[in-house]
């Protein structure tokens, strides 16, 4: 394989992989409106000489996807070509200074999508007999429900695949789990002149919050586990007492974590709440939750891994994916998914978020390896 690795990452154009990246991030995908950049990377490819797939979501929203190689593909790169909404555009538009590019999504995950594709790019060099059997898969819609990924679920299980989420390039074959709950007090309105008359809905949330804060799970006793309070708002109606708070819990959860044990504590200690808070009146749902997964490092991928990293001049340290992705997904219909990407988790979903043209370029030289590899024997083990 070394020859051939040679000639693909020689393919490699760094000029063409930046090119990529800013035209991507030039357009703006926010979930659930993603057809200009799936447009703008189906145009792309077709020019290249790929045959691209449109795999149907919903009406106007589709996943992309390319096989190479003349068997069906035993490794498949995955990038997700949405992103978060931006409140400001201006504060997110794209910017390259000194080998870093900012942006809204340069991190998550556009970095990793620009990388992906060059390193098809640079693999079509190859002779058509030579590529080896592996896929691209451009999805939309993992920054909300990952609808784009469970729909190529429902027709496809390859082996593996390799998703692009920003790890600076830290191998991560073990992976968080995953929360979403909501709560919703309740009170009564009054004018805010006489609350002893009224019922406070925000301060029945705080004292929620503070008590649901003091359960072993959240309080330190389990410091692996990430708890966020991710939004608090209330009912605005002028000079009022207010009757209605909703607050939203983001919960990360190390690979072991169960998440019905953890959706039960959070119910007893809420409901422990009226213990000392009167005539509390309090909704809880979990919207979204997926466990976590560890997986062996004895396997070919990571076998390849330490050959080329010191080749590249990378540090090499296996990490766990501490936020959710759509690799809970995959690992949930028995695929083995590495989470592998240019980027950090540090800036992603910020003003301030950013990769670096340097790993970027490292990403998609890696990329071409593992693909390459996929080819081998022991590929398919």
């Amino acid at each position: 394989m070394s020859e051939r690795l040679e000639q693909v990452w020689h393919a490699i154009d760094p000029e063409r992989l930046r090119k990529t990246l800013m035209e991507m991030l030039e357009i703006y995908s926010p979930a659930g409106k993603e057809e200009d950049i799936q447009l703008y990377l189906e145009g792309l490819l077709q020019q290249a000489g790929f045959i691209v797939e449109r795999q149907e979501v919903e009406e106007d929203r589709y996943n992309l996807r390319i096989n190479l190689g003349q068997e069906p593909p035993k490794l498949y790169l995955v990038g997700h070509v949405d992103t978060v909404p931006a409140w400001d555009l201006e504060e997110f538009e794209p910017q390259e200074e000194w080998g870093v590019v900012r942006g809204l999504g340069s991190a998550d995950m556009k970095g990793g999508c620009a990388a992906m594709i060059e390193a098809f790019l640079a693999l079509a060099t190859l002779p058509v007999e030579q590529r080896p059997p592996v896929g691209l898969l451009l999805v939309v819609g993992e920054e909300e429900n990952g609808d784009g990924s469970a729909t190529f679920l429902t027709g496809e299980k390859p082996p593996w695949v390799v998703i692009g989420e920003p790890t600076s390039l830290a191998p991560c074959f073990n992976h968080y789990g995953y929360i979403e709950a909501g709560l919703v007090t309740r009170g009564r309105r009054i004018h805010s002149s006489l609350p002893e008359l009224g019922h406070n809905a925000i301060e029945s949330m705080l004292r929620v919050l503070l008590n649901l804060h003091r359960h072993p799970l959240f309080s330190g006793e389990s410091p692996e586990l990430v708890y966020s309070i991710r939004e608090l708002s209330s009912s605005r109606a002028g000079f009022v007492v207010p009757d209605r708070c909703e607050a939203w819990i983001d919960l990360h959860l190390p690979p072991e974590t169960d998440p019905a044990a953890v959706r039960q504590g959070m119910e007893e200690q809420v409901e422990g709440t009226s213990a000392f808070v009167d005539d509390l009146d309090i909704e809880m749902t979990f919207t979204f939750d997926s466990r976590g997964y560890r997986l062996d490092t004895d396997n070919w991928l990571a076998d390849l891994i330490e050959d080329i990293y010191p080749r590249l001049n990378l540090p090499l340290q296996y990490d766990a994916f501490r936020s959710h992705s759509d690799g809970n997904l995959f690992f949930e219909a028995g695929v083995s998914p590495l989470i592998l990407g240019p980027g950090s988790l540090e800036t992603a979903h910020t003003p301030d978020e950013q990769t670096s043209l340097g790993e970027v370029e490292a990403a998609a030289r890696i990329y071409a390896a593992l693909c390459l590899a996929a080819g081998e024997k022991r590929g398919g083990q």
